[in-house]
């Protein structure tokens, strides 16, 4: 099986480590994997997309252009990559920053409204990884315990006190109705 995932904000949102996280699961799955990060000049508020494939066979091409499943964080991306979603996909939208709403009825479209539940939980900037939790629910294409594992891999050992935060972050984006 193939996930292609685009995830898509502005820059400084956490988009290439959202992005990283689904690729490193995937390796630590044993599953093929492909990253392909893309953002404008700017450091902060450019435009800034990630596409991540997930296989069980070789990879081709590490570009997506229509996505199995997309996360989008802002309004311009919404706007860009709504439509390019594969009939049958799913989109999640962060609906704090999103205030457009799709016709589309040949995809699930989960409204999340993430930055606003990171930033009244005090994870500022963690918007992206409460994504994360709601993919993993509703798609099941990574495990809990393998968010887990990577998150402990991924964060470094000066930045301990974040292994809690984007599990709080996780739990956050999985445990929302």
């Amino acid at each position: 099986m193939t996930s292609e995932i685009q995830l898509a904000g502005f820059g400084g949102q956490g988009i290439l480590f959202a992005g990283k996280v689904l690729a490193y699961c995937g390796m630590l799955d044993g599953r093929e994997v492909s990253w392909l990060p893309s953002y404008g000049p700017e450091m902060r508020g450019g435009t800034c997309n990630c596409s991540v494939t997930l296989s069980d066979e070789p990879i081709g091409s590490p570009t997506v252009y229509n996505p199995d499943i997309l996360i989008v964080m802002n309004e311009p991306s919404f706007v860009k990559y709504i439509n390019e979603v594969k009939p049958g996909g799913c989109a999640f939208v962060n609906t704090t920053l999103v205030d457009s709403v799709s016709d589309r009825k040949d995809i699930d479209i989960y409204n999340i409204p993430a930055t606003a539940m990171a930033e009244e939980n005090g994870l500022t900037g963690g918007a992206n990884i409460v994504m994360i939790g709601m993919l993993i629910k509703k798609t099941g294409i990574i495990s809990m315990d393998g968010i887990e594992s990577t998150i402990r891999k991924m964060v470094p050992p000066k930045k301990a006190q974040l292994i809690e935060n984007n599990m709080k972050a996780i739990r956050m984006g999985y445990d929302f109705e």
